[in-house]
């Protein structure tokens, strides 16, 4: 790849935003439009190219806007649709573009479409949804709902089943029926005319389903198969991508990432072949699922560090094997993910703000485009303040209801700690902005508990010493633009049996850089051989102390050859 084959993207920054909370501008305590309007210079300090907006579409919150009643109306906690079209305008005033969450695997039970599906087995929308009768008077397969449970809801008015992969209010959108794919494919280019920049796919890897709905094996101890092992890259998920490309994503200049749920190397490099025929990029969980727990009935509820090894072994993979094929995209965090810090480094307050640079420099510097969640850039913590009374999270509720209380395969207390390990309420409390009130989210009680430490750590905090988190990630992104190797050099992993040090290379045609971090909670050495003329780009340390490695200790030099 060369400097003028290099798309926009691609040396991009993206920066997600969870509105619900960011910030709240209408004092009823939940994160708005906006509130994110307000706050769009402190994205640009920052110099993040990209906003990714969590849905703001009209919605009765059953998965916090993931089940969407009205695709073209903005719901009423977050403003109006002139509010999102005035963020849009700030936003590219200021040279931010948006990227939208497209949630069309599913929507809301409350949608009209699926209303009207569910009125009688005649009507018009019927086939838009995945009805199916029953099967010896139970469920028309074994699969399970991500959020736990089946993933079928019996409708006693017309004696069938519907398919829900998620919430009962999610009920799946049958992709198969081309009517369905032209309704999605005209909402996509109305959003496309008023002006965003590109859409973040939900869950896309889901929506071809085997033919025949065939039962899957079920884990040992569990009532359901998994869905994700069943739905995930089906037979029709290519030719859907690309029929999406052709009727929308080829008429304009847009950012488009899937959510890739179980997609391997071998589908990734179709979902996002430099071809341009489907995606630009895709997420991939591998790395999240490396420390699920042994007991495939509990799922991803555990707290077993994960060996470093493995994740050399993970990320190392997608680096190589779709570099020149496809394209990376890079996170740590998102609304889904607990905090970084607090599970891949160390939240103890001795070693919070060196590790989140640690974690922020091994990312940044990896071949793909890298995605900042919200206060990641403050180096913000899981929340284990949070009790079972305050969580909001359909998933954690779910997992109450199924593996403690129904099902008994663990007691409150220990699923807790997973919780508070892996939960996703952990990313959504409220941003944190200053030590007052609230944190300076809102004027009135928020919608959902705050993390306690904000005293601690908060945006003014971060902004007032020049050593932080924020500027730290500020120094990442300026490289992201300004050096070329980041986005075109090779990847090489080194010593990949070292079980406490991740480092590697990226290596281009008159330069190499060389990326050193240690996981280690204590001081180790480390010979790289370093050359004399050896610059050191960045580093989470005031000095260098050459051999040795201090805890969580990052540091990259550029090599010229």
């Amino acid at each position: 790849m060369t400097e003028n084959q290099i798309k926009w993207w691609q040396k991009a920054v993206v920066y997600q935003i969870y509105p619900r909370s960011f910030q709240d501008a209408n004092h009823d305590g939940i994160g708005d439009l906006k509130g994110i309007e307000s706050r769009l210079d402190y994205v640009k300090k920052l110099g993040a190219d990209v906003i990714w907006l969590n849905p703001v579409y009209a919605s009765p919150n059953e998965d916090n806007g993931y089940d969407i009643s009205d695709y073209e109306a903005i719901n009423p906690e977050f403003g109006t649709m002139e509010d999102f079209e005035s963020l849009l305008s700030e936003a590219h005033a200021r040279g931010i573009k948006i990227v939208m969450d497209l949630v069309v695997n599913h929507s809301s039970s409350k949608h009209q479409w699926f209303i009207e599906s569910k009125s009688s087995k005649d009507n018009d929308k019927r086939d838009f949804y995945i009805w199916r009768d029953p099967v010896d008077g139970h469920e028309p397969n074994n699969w399970g709902s991500f959020f736990s449970g089946p993933a079928w809801k019996f409708d006693e008015a017309t004696g069938q089943y519907y398919l829900h992969l998620f919430a009962e209010g999610q009920p799946d959108l049958n992709w198969a029926n081309p009517e369905v794919r032209q309704s999605v494919f005209d909402m996509m280019n109305r959003w496309v005319d008023k002006g965003i920049d590109g859409f973040r796919m939900d869950v896309i890897s889901l929506l071809s389903k085997p033919d025949g709905l065939p039962d899957g094996p079920v884990p040992t101890d569990a009532h359901y198969a998994s869905s994700n092992d069943m739905v995930a890259n089906g037979p029709k998920i290519h030719d859907y991508l690309q029929e999406m490309r052709e009727k929308v994503l080829n008429n304009a200049d847009l950012m488009t990432v899937g959510e890739a749920s179980n997609v391997d190397i071998k589908n990734a490099k179709r979902y996002a072949a430099k071809d341009g025929s489907e995606l630009n990029m895709v997420f991939q969980f591998e790395h999240m699922e490396l420390d699920e727990n042994a007991d495939p009935a509990l799922g991803k509820w555990d707290n077993t560090p994960l060996p470093l090894t493995k994740l050399k072994e993970n990320l190392s993979k997608w680096q190589n094997e779709l570099a020149g094929v496809a394209w990376n995209s890079l996170y740590w965090e998102n609304h889904d993910q607990p905090r970084a810090v607090s599970r891949f480094g160390s939240d103890a307050p001795e070693f919070r703000v060196k590790s989140a640079k640690m974690l922020a420099t091994m990312l940044h510097f990896m071949q793909g485009t890298p995605y900042i969640y919200q206060g990641e850039e403050i180096g913000m913590t899981n929340a284990y303040n949070l009790g079972w009374d305050d969580f909001n999270d359909i998933e954690i509720k779910n997992a109450r209801k199924y593996l403690v209380e129904r099902d008994q395969l663990i007691d409150a207390d220990t699923l807790l700690d997973y919780v508070h390990y892996k939960g996703r309420d952990n990313a959504r409390t409220p941003m944190q902005w200053t030590d007052g009130k609230n944190a300076g989210f809102t004027d009135v009680d928020p919608w959902l508990k705050l993390n306690d430490n904000y005293k601690e750590i908060n945006v003014d905090a971060a902004l007032a010493d020049e050593d932080s988190v924020f500027y730290h990630y500020q120094k990442l992104i300026a490289f992201r633009h300004d050096l070329d190797i980041v986005t075109t050099g090779r990847y090489e992993l080194l010593d990949p049996e070292d079980e406490q040090v991740y480092a590697y290379k990226r290596v281009g045609d008159q330069e190499e850089l060389l990326v050193i971090n240690s996981f280690a909670k204590e001081t180790i050495e480390r010979d790289f051989a370093l050359p004399d003329e050896a610059e050191l780009l960045i580093s989470n340390y005031q000095d260098d102390a050459g051999k040795d490695l201090r805890p969580y200790e990052s540091k990259v030099y550029r090599i010229q050859k």
